[in-house]
């Protein structure tokens, strides 16, 4: 009881942290839904039912790897080549995932775990906007509520948009196809304007790719080699460009 009175007066009880982690995501959750609702109206158009592409986000929870794996499955791409293709873009998550439990020291596993499953880009970075949380009082409450408004809004805007995609007028819908190639050049751009090598890095890829199409290799694991070996060709490229700026 007493323990009780004390948070209540501090302010760190369970609901307030959730409270508080809901009010931090709700910028995720605006950014999120037009993304998603485009996703949605893009999976159905490669063919996947309602439920298979809700299903991917539920399962996912990767906007770009997503975005990735519906372009391989309308050029007919075979499982494992997905699969492989979004792990290796999916890389970085391993990475985020290590920051952000290096600062959950005193969180529980039982609420590490979970919560690692909702990383990515977005809620990693507004995380690291709220870092003294994870020194109060049920601060795995705050992350929680902050990755939950997230996934809610990216799982509700890709069924949305995959309803949204039997009703809105097909050209419009097909116009939409554009987005899958703005989104990587939005992730491209913005790296390429800090250090330009990581556009060699980019560029190598592409040729890695294009020729092995062009030697007759399955479209799927062209992707999948031209971003392993372009993402390794990173570690020689970008060391380079840093012996040169020091």
């Amino acid at each position: 009881m007493g323990t009780q009175v004390i948070e209540a007066a501090t302010g760190t009880t369970r609901l307030h942290m959730a409270k508080r982690g809901t009010i931090a995501g709700l910028p995720i959750m605006l950014g999120y839904l037009p993304i998603a609702l485009t996703y949605g109206v893009l999976a159905g158009q490669s063919g996947m039912t309602n439920m298979e592409l809700t299903l991917m986000s539920v399962l996912v929870f990767a906007g770009a790897s997503q975005f990735l794996a519906v372009g391989m499955v309308a050029a007919s791409t075979g499982a494992m080549e997905i699969i492989i293709a979004t792990f290796v873009l999916n890389f970085r998550h391993f990475v985020m995932s290590l920051s952000f439990m290096n600062r959950l020291r005193g969180i529980a596993l039982r609420a590490k775990v979970p919560l690692s499953l909702g990383i990515t880009d977005e809620t990693f970075a507004v995380s690291m906007l709220y870092r003294k949380e994870s020194k109060e009082a049920h601060a795995s409450w705050f992350y929680a509520a902050l990755i939950l408004t997230a996934y809610v809004s990216w799982v509700g805007g890709s069924y949305l948009g995959g309803v949204l995609g039997d009703i809105i007028p097909s050209r419009l819908s097909q116009s939409m196809g554009v987005a899958l190639y703005a989104m990587f050049i939005g992730l491209l751009v913005p790296s390429v304007r800090k250090q330009y090598r990581i556009a060699l890095v980019a560029i190598f890829a592409m040729m890695i790719n294009f020729l092995c199409q062009w030697w007759g290799m399955d479209q799927g694991w062209a992707i999948v080699l031209g971003t392993l070996i372009g993402g390794l060709s990173g570690i020689w490229i970008l060391q380079d460009g840093e012996e040169e700026e020091s």
